[in-house]
């Protein structure tokens, strides 16, 4: 077997081959049951004996908690128990703790404050649960949990993470003193600080990268139970990835992970957000083991926007230092980061090393330098949200390059050329530790201005003036740090049926694995795509697994299944020797066959599993079965990169942006199936487009978020985006089997830099050097007005 999987031919358009190998435009083999409403969510599952709960949250960000009152409650039609944080103690129950350890600058451990899975003695904000109702139906379960009567003691809060971090601040943990989770530092200050002082020029920015409601499609939800003979929790939730949810529910609920289970089916997205156990989930499971019966929860829309992880929310200022021929001599990022009330596992990750580590981008800069303080405030914790701090950093640098350009007067295509990483110079050791193996950014990126007819703007941009509108367009290169390396699972399991299944610990929560993982499995066992199946969401299944995130999916579980198959080809030749009574040396596999070298003695995969299900004579120590359970033993992250361009047009009277034109060219190493790909691109690219112009979570200063329905808060439609160019132009990583280099995040990493700094070229004209996101009609139409006063308001950088 070769080792990876030759390059695809990826080029754009075209129906859908018949082939169903590598590289094809192979249709999404899920698409026919999920239009068709024959999914199975969770909210879709019903058992025996279920009950139903409804959550009590604190209507209040920050308190002591005196008294909760569920007299009336628990008197009320239906309820079967209500519980609260005293019900829950002395069973052994552990707070939920961040999984990550991020290094203090003067080497303190990072400050982790545990949660509880309902709050105890304080709430900490709008939304933290604080008891549960349990009753016979949803509706008798939400009344009642009305009706509990919460004493609590108002406090001051503080949302704002800078406010957080001042003197005299509301303090949300005693043993965290000013609020401060991590005081973060990575680089050479020294070092920076005399690249700085010799720079020929210096752009500056301060730039807020907008908080973000994650908004699935598919509310969160559970159904737990607990076999009591067994001693076994399982719970059905929406999870990304059902093996490594399996062991953090455990180690939450004090029990073996033996004693737990973990099951999901179809989930309607997740973006990062439903990784992580939510407290909700180990209150079901403690119902349902008291009770003695299964007891399911779905999430309401208005809890959701209060109660689930949002995303981003960081200030920074941003610094990038250049000699006089414009090249870059280092970068500097201050910041402060907001991780909501509770520390969710990889809240402190985004702002810290993420950052540094995806600054850097496509280009040649030789120091870096980051400084980051996470704050704790009374708001919603802050968790992954696509990309987690993947786009954050690329957003940072491409919006200092567009502010030096002009600051310079070198043209900005330019500016990005003279410090591209050169193909000759690969592999590419970066000043954050990271090594790009591959890539021709320089060749890429000419083919995204060509794409994009960088030279024909000008003739766009008359005609735009002609019609009244402002125009401007934008780059945003990206480069990206995949996930970290994980185990995976790869297991392929030929079934009684005729039929095989392939078993892997990633998850689909709608990238749509199912397709590409067959591809790659006919492609290299030639057993039929039709007859393949997928298991990945039962945790009792797998035997390792790393989940879904990171643009890892097909990295990890794609090496996995050629590693498996490369195994099932050792075990069938043995066999296949066996049954063509030839030396097992002397057999060889291709297309689907193990034939006798030499001879037209051939007998097919699919054929040889059906005569071992159906019991064939083997001799002492030969397989008794093709099936394999394989663990991959992790993959080094790989860096997918690319560029992005946007043009907009601006009513200078509304303010009202529309992007006019969208071309993106990227590098994703092997694509296994382009028409997946590029849907994915399609919907990173949107959600990025939403953070830029349309999305924003505002709390009060009571802590009350304004923002908590579609009423106040905008998600863009399909009528507010473009059709997109899309262009593939991979160069294969050496990084794992496949040769793929990830592409679930990329949309998001290259739509943030290219729609605002079209933007910002739109409004030039006006003076405007800066605005941050959401570029909403208001805040433009204030600019303009401001610009046409001679003015800049609060927060526009001229």
């Amino acid at each position: 077997m070769n080792s990876r999987v030759s390059p695809a031919d990826v080029s754009p358009g075209g129906a859908p081959a018949a082939s169903v190998e590598i590289g094809q435009r192979v249709p999404r083999r899920e698409d026919a049951i999920l239009v068709q409403g024959q999914g199975r969510y969770t909210d879709d599952l019903s058992v025996e004996r279920q009950l139903f709960a409804a959550f009590v949250r604190s209507p209040h960000a920050h308190g002591d908690l005196r008294a909760v009152d569920t007299a009336d409650a628990r008197a009320m039609k239906g309820v079967v128990a209500v519980y609260t944080a005293a019900d829950l103690d002395g069973h052994g129950y552990n707070v939920i703790l961040t999984v990550v350890d991020i290094p203090a600058r003067d080497g303190t451990a990072m400050r982790k404050p545990g949660r509880a899975a309902l709050a105890d003695g304080k709430v900490r904000f709008v939304g933290d649960p604080v008891a549960v109702v349990v009753a016979r139906s949803a509706e008798e379960a939400r009344d009642a949990a009305e009706a509990v009567r919460l004493d609590i003691d108002i406090l001051p809060a503080v949302t704002d993470a800078e406010a957080a971090l001042s003197p005299g601040a509301p303090q949300l943990y005693d043993d965290v003193a000013g609020n401060l989770i991590v005081d973060f530092h990575s680089g050479d200050a020294g070092k920076v600080a005399a690249a700085f002082a010799e720079a020929a020029h210096v752009a500056r920015l301060r730039i807020v990268n907008n908080r973000i409601v994650v908004n699935p499609i598919e509310p969160r939800a559970a159904i737990a139970s607990f076999d009591g003979k067994a001693k076994r929790y399982t719970l059905h939730a929406p999870s990304q990835g059902a093996f490594g949810m399996r062991n953090n529910l455990a180690a939450a609920m004090g029990v073996k992970p033996a004693q737990m289970r973990l099951v999901t089916g179809h989930v309607g997205g997740s973006f990062g957000m439903k990784a992580a156990v939510f407290p909700e989930y180990v209150v079901l499971l403690h119902a349902a083991r008291v009770l003695k019966r299964p007891v399911r929860w779905t999430d309401q829309r208005s809890e959701s926007f209060v109660s689930d992880h949002h995303g981003r929310d960081m200030v920074f200022e941003a610094e990038l230092a250049l000699d006089a021929r414009g090249r870059f001599l280092a970068t500097r990022f201050t910041g402060v980061a907001n991780m909501g009330a509770y520390v969710t596992p990889a809240g402190p990750l985004m702002a810290t090393l993420n950052i540094g580590k995806n600054s850097v981008g496509m280009y040649r800069t030789p120091l870096v330098e980051v400084k980051t303080r996470c704050a704790v405030t009374n708001t919603a914790p802050i968790g992954a949200y696509r990309g987690a701090g993947r786009p954050e950093g690329n957003y940072l640098m491409e919006r200092l390059i567009d502010k030096a350009a002009r600051g310079m007067g070198i043209d900005r295509a330019n500016l990005r050329r003279r410090n591209l990483v050169q193909p000759r110079s690969l592999p590419w050791a970066t000043p954050v530790g990271t090594v790009y193996d591959s890539g021709d950014f320089p060749a890429l990126f000419e083919r995204a201005l060509e794409a994009a007819d960088w030279k024909g703007y000008a003739g766009r941009l008359k005609t735009s003036r002609k019609a009244g509108l402002l125009r401007g367009r934008g780059i945003g290169c990206y480069l990206e740090v995949t996930a970290p390396p994980s185990n995976e699972m790869g297991g392929i399991h030929f079934e009684p049926d005729g039929s095989v299944t392939i078993v892997t610990g990633t998850l689909d929560y709608g990238q749509g694995h199912w397709t590409p993982f067959a591809q790659l499995l006919t492609s290299q066992l030639g057993v039929p795509f039709d007859k393949i199946k997928l298991v990945q969401g039962d945790s009792d299944r797998l035997i390792a697994g790393g989940g879904t995130g990171g643009s890892k999916s097909l990295m990890a579980s794609g090496s996995a299944i050629i590693e498996a198959s490369d195994l099932v080809i050792e075990k069938g030749k043995l066999v296949a020797g066996h049954v063509l009574e030839a030396d097992s040396a002397d057999i060889a596999f291709a297309a689907g066959q193990f034939s006798v070298v030499g001879t037209d003695r051939a007998i097919g995969i699919m054929e040889l599993a059906a005569r071992l299900q159906a019991g064939t004579a083997l001799a002492p120590g030969l397989p008794q079965s093709l099936d394999v359970d394989h663990v991959f033993k992790s993959a080094p992250s790989a860096y997918p990169n690319g560029c992005h361009v946007a043009e907009v047009e601006i009513d200078p009277e509304t303010g009202h942006v529309a992007i006019a034109r969208y071309v993106m060219v990227n590098d994703f190493g092997t694509v296994v199936n382009p028409m997946i790909v590029e849907g994915q691109l399609h919907g990173g690219v949107v959600q990025g487009i939403g953070q830029a112009l349309f999305e924003r979570t505002v709390y009060d200063e009571s802590g009350q978020l304004m923002s908590g329905s579609y009423m106040d808060y905008a998600l863009p439609r399909a009528a507010d985006v473009p059709f997109f160019s899309f262009v593939s132009q991979g160069v294969p990583t050496q990084h794992n089997r496949v040769g793929a280099k990830g592409c679930g995040e990329a949309g998001c990493a290259g739509s943030l830099p290219s729609v605002m700094n079209a933007v910002v070229d739109a409004l030039a004209p006006h003076g405007v050097t800066h605005l941050d996101m959401p570029a909403t009609p208001q805040a433009i139409w204030r600019v303009i007005q401001a610009g046409r006063a001679g003015a800049g308001p609060d927060g526009v950088q001229r």
